[in-house]
């Protein structure tokens, strides 16, 4: 389907729409900034600022998320037989698996192998960015239920009528979850590691909910980070400048090409979104003998800071942990942020006082043989991740007489 391109339905007692935009730039800014959760100051549905018009825009302006890098914008339009927006879906259609961070090899693998196609496939994702986040857009003052059950099933229509594979929401809230179940989408789970914030005013409020061995440990490592002469400077708004980002993205590129081989987000991508989103963005930045050393990118929402990329020239021990997690801790503590999502994987964020959350992830598969195949596979899958969830619980670093 290209831009306007359209599957006709009913909600209650109007007829509408979907239509497919092949770019974030088929929305007018005022369209995408009165959807849910997309613009600052949204008090009812709060801000994340990796759902924006200026995030996402900068991605494909960038050439990070286009055609030719297997992300080919095909997102959703709910409307109204008059044209009036009634929702979104941010979607991609992919030639790949690649920077999704919830891994279907094994489901493409098989599927080819039984002569199927896998490829392409409907993506609603930000692009490289594993944070939790609405994924069916609702028009402010709208109906919630009736629009997210009419971009829900527009995304299975969309699925149809391009005769794809399948259709993939990942990163999702536990509601958009439920009614994706409810259209016929399988739910998918799995684990990521978040700090909360429990009303601490000081760092120190916090580590006095910590065992006595673990909050020694802590102090240690966060000394011993900082001891080569190393010092931490937080940089937003105005502070990010393009010598900023110029180190930034040397320290990205450095650690990107070692993880993946080839980094997805450019240069000019850091520059963009410099531009259009400063004061929503923290880059923590250490400093040794005049010269930025390492850092990490960070993204402010009015509830959370969303952790991301990480990067150094130099190695020290401990850097990685101070500059990633625990001054992302005291960031959210001074700004009386409830949440540091630190992105995916690892265990080793336990004992820095982040705790084991489930992820939730939604998946349409047109075909009936690969969709029973993968949804056996996920309810065993399920019970895994919840089983090791409370595996993790037990043996976080905090003191087990305030949990009784």
């Amino acid at each position: 389907m290209d831009q306007g391109d359209e599957c006709d339905g009913q909600t209650a007692n109007e007829q509408y729409s979907i239509r497919v935009a092949a770019g974030i730039g088929a929305f007018t800014r005022a369209e995408w900034d009165g959807l849910g959760g997309t613009a600052r100051g949204d008090k009812e549905n709060g801000y994340n600022p990796l759902v924006s018009f200026a995030f996402l825009s900068a991605l494909e302006d960038s050439g990070c998320a286009v055609r030719r890098t297997g992300w080919q914008g095909h997102h959703l339009r709910l409307e109204t037989a008059q044209g009036r927006l009634l929702g979104a879906v941010p979607c991609y259609l992919k030639s790949h698996s690649q920077g999704e961070y919830v891994f279907d090899h094994g489901w493409s693998d098989a599927f080819e192998r039984a002569g199927g196609r896998y490829y392409p496939k409907l993506q609603c994702a930000v692009p490289f960015t594993p944070v939790t986040g609405p994924r069916l857009l609702v028009r402010k003052g709208e109906d919630s239920g009736t629009v997210k059950a009419g971009l829900a099933a527009g995304m299975k229509a969309v699925t149809e009528k391009l005769g794809v594979s399948s259709a993939h929401v990942t990163f999702a809230q536990e509601k958009d979850v439920e009614t994706l179940e409810a259209a016929g989408f399988l739910h998918r789970t799995d684990q990521q590691f978040h700090f909360f914030n429990e009303g601490f005013s000081t760092y120190d409020d916090f580590l006095a909910t910590l065992a006595s061995r673990k909050r020694k440990a802590m102090k240690k490592e966060r000394r011993e980070s900082l001891a080569h002469g190393i010092s931490i400077d937080w940089l937003t708004g105005k502070d990010l400048t393009e010598k900023v980002w110029d180190d930034f993205f040397a320290f990205y590129v450095d650690t990107g090409s070692r993880k993946w081989g080839r980094p997805y987000l450019s240069r000019e991508f850091f520059s963009m979104i410099g531009e259009r989103m400063a004061d929503d963005i923290l880059l923590v930045m250490a400093r040794r003998n005049g010269r930025y050393i390492a850092g990490a990118i960070n993204f402010i929402g009015s509830d959370a800071l969303y952790g991301r990329n990480w990067g150094c020239v130099e190695d020290h021990p401990f850097l990685h942990f101070e500059v990633c997690y625990h001054q992302a801790i005291d960031f959210a503590i001074e700004r009386k942020l409830k949440v540091v999502e630190a992105g995916a994987q690892g265990e080793h964020k336990l004992a820095r006082g982040y705790r084991p959350v489930t992820m939730h992830s939604a998946h349409y598969i047109a075909h009936p043989g690969l969709r029973n195949a993968v949804a056996d596979y996920l309810r065993r899958e399920r019970r895994e991740v919840e089983r090791m969830g409370d595996y993790l619980e037990e043996h976080t670093p905090f003191r087990k007489d305030l949990e009784e």
